[in-house]
């Protein structure tokens, strides 16, 4: 269902709530009210939500004010009951629950809950707290500490709510239910962001658009236990810690499409265990992971997904028939990039050419760039949004989306490492992997944090290697890179490394040890870059201060393995990281980089300052 058509749907659905008979009531309900009816203004209001519930009709609203409501709310069908907001009107049952199965608030057939903070419990071991029945409307509300965050109606919509610390987000059981765009961070052991459960075939739930954050050991972000044959469909799940992305376990059909999941630590991305004719397509993932896919034998299908960085990519669940499994590409993956199977030639292993899949380095954007060989390579017998063949990757197909294609330059080259032998310096680097890649500009001097330019310029070579006799008269030379594509695109300059000869005699020191760079550009509006060298793997924290030393930003505060590293930091938009200030004014600031060992013990630390010119 496209997005525009699941609004007007929503909308008209609202409209009918209201007006469900011709003589609908409004009422009202503020922590300064009354017992006494008939609540129809806010000078009369009621002073509790189930209070004006009890004396409503089939078509009421109730409208209720900020302030913390400590009651169960139990509606009848046909209501509509719209709260101040879900920051600051809140329904507080701590204090009442006495059992597995108390409900907070249960939402009955035909009505709308919209715009309210339930708290259920002190934890997530009692009580459930948004309980939808019939064809009910559940939206913008946020929920915390249940066994159940929210269960969804049987013909029910779920739509931009939040769920914190619930051991089920949102419960999807013998439903047709719409669930869309809902934010739900999950940090209960062995809990489930959505489940979906069906006593039979017959329910067809979307589950579409949500975003799903896992922090606990066996956490699984979407899981289909059983029955139902769910669409799920263009979800991200970033998985700080858990077990399973997205699971399936029984159902006779579903769909799996256009899911991102990017997992910092887990087990698998996708698994599909016992469950016949399942179609994953256009899904990506990504990240440290046993293995990114795992599919259960024929019927199923798995076409045009995207996996990166995990330790196995694809993998057959079992010695059974194998499934169709074409027009994937599994890239740069620690040991096999297909097991249990062997892959035919539509399956592809290259560098995807996505737009941004580094988190050092902003946002991580999943777009394919121009010239990236996934475009146009799925099926051909399939198609794009645009009508054109369909591309492999997270934005192909018809669950996907138009886009203009960005020509980018080139990821700059690393792992600059300097080699001697026989009188003989030889610079070597990592090989880019873009498919539009050309060639690399060398660039050489005997200052410290030289500028990369035309009388720096050494030569232009394909090679990933450069060697030259070491001269007489010379102490310490530095070397740097950029890359360049075919369209004449250049990457960022390199890191600099450098060679210092001690005499005639002895072998050239190569320095690769921690290091702090300068930034560049610098000064800068409204963004620079900050690169640092990492001599082993530690625990890595990068901060940027004001001049009187408050914390302005974090910039990176995770475990990194050694070797050269670059973040991106931009003055606008602070507002989002930690100090709260919003688009730094011009002046002199402070980057500190501290680096620990992996005995937690202080290695290094270094402090450079820049400057911002508005």
């Amino acid at each position: 269902m496209k997005p525009k058509m699941f609004l007007l749907l929503l909308s008209l659905y609202i409209v009918n709530c209201t007006l469900y008979i011709s003589h609908a009531t409004t009422r009202y309900v503020s922590k300064t009210g009354s017992s006494t009816p008939p609540y129809t203004s806010w000078e009369t209001a009621a002073d509790s939500i189930q209070n004006a519930i009890n004396i409503a009709e089939v078509g009421d609203t109730i409208y209720v004010a900020n302030g913390v409501y400590k009651e169960q709310v139990i509606m009848i069908p046909g209501l509509s009951l719209i709260g101040a907001g879900m920051d600051s009107c809140v329904i507080d049952t701590r204090e009442l629950v006495t059992t597995s199965s108390f409900r907070a608030v249960q939402v009955a057939d035909s009505c709308l809950f919209q715009g309210f903070y339930v708290i259920v419990y002190q934890n997530s071991d009692m009580g459930r707290s948004i309980y939808g029945l019939g064809n009910c409307s559940i939206i913008q509300n946020r929920v915390i500490n249940g066994i159940s965050g929210i269960t969804a109606g049987t013909n029910g919509i779920v739509y931009k709510n939040i769920s914190t610390g619930n051991r089920i987000g949102i419960y999807v059981t013998s439903s047709n239910a719409i669930v869309r765009c809902n934010n739900i961070y999950h940090n209960y052991p062995e809990g489930i962001g959505i489940s979906i459960s069906a006593s039979n075939y017959s329910y067809t739930p979307l589950i579409d658009s949500n975003y799903i954050e896992t922090n606990e050991i066996g956490i699984r972000g979407i899981d289909q236990l059983g029955g139902a044959r769910p669409i799920i469909a263009n979800n991200t799940i970033v998985m700080r810690h858990g077990q399973w992305g997205i699971s399936l376990y029984v159902s006779d059909s579903a769909k799996v499409y256009n899911n991102l999941i990017y997992a910092e630590s887990g087990v698998e991305g996708i698994r599909i265990n016992g469950v016949p004719y399942i179609d994953l397509q256009n899904n990506y993932v990504t990240g440290n992971l046993g293995t990114g896919i795992v599919i259960g034998p024929a019927p199923n299908v798995a076409k045009h997904n995207v996996v990166t960085g995990t330790n196995t990519g694809i993998a057959k669940y079992s010695t059974e028939p194998n499934p169709l499994i074409q027009y994937n590409n599994v890239w740069n993956t620690n040991t096999i990039n297909y097991s249990n199977f062997t892959p035919d030639s539509t399956n592809l292993s290259v560098d995807p050419m996505i737009v941004n899949d580094d988190t050092t380095q902003g946002e991580l954007d999943f777009h394919l760039q121009k010239y990236s060989p996934l475009i146009d390579a799925g099926d051909p017998n399939m198609k794009d949004k645009d009508s054109s063949r369909i591309d492999i990757g997270l934005y192909g197909g018809l669950y996907g989306e138009v886009y203009n294609y960005q020509d980018l330059a080139p990821r700059p080259p690393r792992n600059l490492i300097a080699v001697y032998d026989s009188a003989m310096i030889t610079v070597k680097w990592n090989r880019n992997t873009e498919a539009d890649f050309s060639e690399y500009k060398l660039f050489r001097d005997t200052v410290a944090e030289f500028t990369a330019d035309s009388t720096t310029l050494v030569l232009s070579l394909t090679d990933t290697a450069y060697s030259h006799l070491t001269p007489p008269d010379v102490e310490t030379y530095y070397y740097k890179l950029i890359a360049v594509d075919n369209q004449g695109n250049e990457s960022k300059v390199s890191e600099e490394i450098a060679v210092k000869i001690t005499s005639v005699n002895d072998d050239p020191i190569t320095i690769s040890d921690y290091r702090l760079y300068q930034n560049y550009p610098n000064p800068f509006n409204p963004s620079t870059t900050i690169g640092y060298r990492l001599k082993e793997s530690g625990y890595v924290k990068l901060y940027v201060y004001d001049i009187k030393g408050e914390q302005i930003a974090v910039l990176v505060n995770q475990y990194q393995a050694g070797g050269y590293y670059e973040v991106e930091f931009n003055s606008s938009g602070i507002r989002n990281q930690v100090s709260g200030i919003s688009d730094l004014s011009s002046g002199v600031y402070i980057y500190q980089l501290m680096v620990k060992s992996d005995n937690n013990i202080p290695v290094f630390s270094d402090i450079k300052k820049f400057v911002i010119v508005k």
